[in-house]
């Protein structure tokens, strides 16, 4: 019975740092956002081409902290509460560690896309320029809402139990393929949603916060799916009404 009572207050002490982790990497997002990222108009000029995109990733990426680690928390979290493994406490930082490389990844895709269209003169002010391409993107990202891939995706996202179910393994190997794996189902779930940061400003916090409202909301409550429906014909109409407007 010791045995076992020192192995649970192992896992509850865990949860506990693991709730303080995830809490204190998003706020510390925000608060970088909050101060600019790095991208402010005095910085920006005075770095060269590398430089310039590793800013432009890490920003990428640290909003994607800020936007996607409350959603993903649950999941996060049940994977610690159900590990079990001797004495050792749950290796959540590997499974967080794989979750995160997916959206560096994304991040970098990101930065690229974004260096691309500034060439191209279709960008201004982390936005994007061109009447046309907006309202396109509005239209695609809706279509893309009410995709059977988004379906998928968002399932998976939905239920961290089954997902644990069918693809858990143990040990921090395990833990790291899961965070990729789940990284890489919330990935296809929301990246035309991050998309959408080039419609009103990629650095546009309003945005940013409404986005990830957005995210929450689909991934965790009850009706999750309908509002991913809901928000895919809201965004169709929008496009079609700035293409008609």
């Amino acid at each position: 019975m010791n045995e076992v009572s020192g192995a649970e207050r192992l896992v509850r002490r865990s949860r506990a740092v693991t709730v303080v982790s995830l809490a204190l990497l998003v706020v510390l997002a925000w608060a970088w956002l909050w101060a600019g990222a790095g991208m402010g108009p005095a910085a920006m000029p005075m770095a060269g081409a590398a430089n310039r995109f590793l800013l432009t990733a890490a920003m990428w990426w640290v909003m994607m902290v800020a936007m996607m680690l409350p959603s993903a928390a649950p999941v996060i979290l049940l994977y610690g509460r159900v590990y079990r493994h001797g004495a050792q406490a749950p290796p959540t930082s590997a499974f967080l560690g794989g979750y995160l490389a997916v959206w560096l990844a994304f991040a970098l895709l990101a930065a690229g896309l974004q260096a691309l269209l500034e060439q191209l003169g279709l960008v201004s002010a982390m936005a994007l320029s061109d009447y046309w391409l907006r309202a396109g993107l509005l239209i695609a990202a809706g279509a893309y809402q009410l995709s059977p891939l988004k379906d998928a995706c968002l399932a998976s996202c939905r239920t961290p139990t089954d997902f644990l179910t069918r693809h858990y393994r143990p040990g921090a190997l395990g833990a790291l393929r899961m965070g990729l794996l789940h990284g890489a189902f919330c990935v296809g779930c929301c990246w035309l949603l991050m998309a959408l940061l080039f419609v009103a400003g990629v650095m546009n916090l309003a945005w940013i916060a409404a986005l990830t409202l957005l995210v929450a909301a689909e991934k965790l409550l009850p009706a999750g799916q309908w509002i991913a429906r809901l928000s895919g014909a809201v965004l169709i109409a929008w496009g079609a009404a700035s293409l008609l407007a």
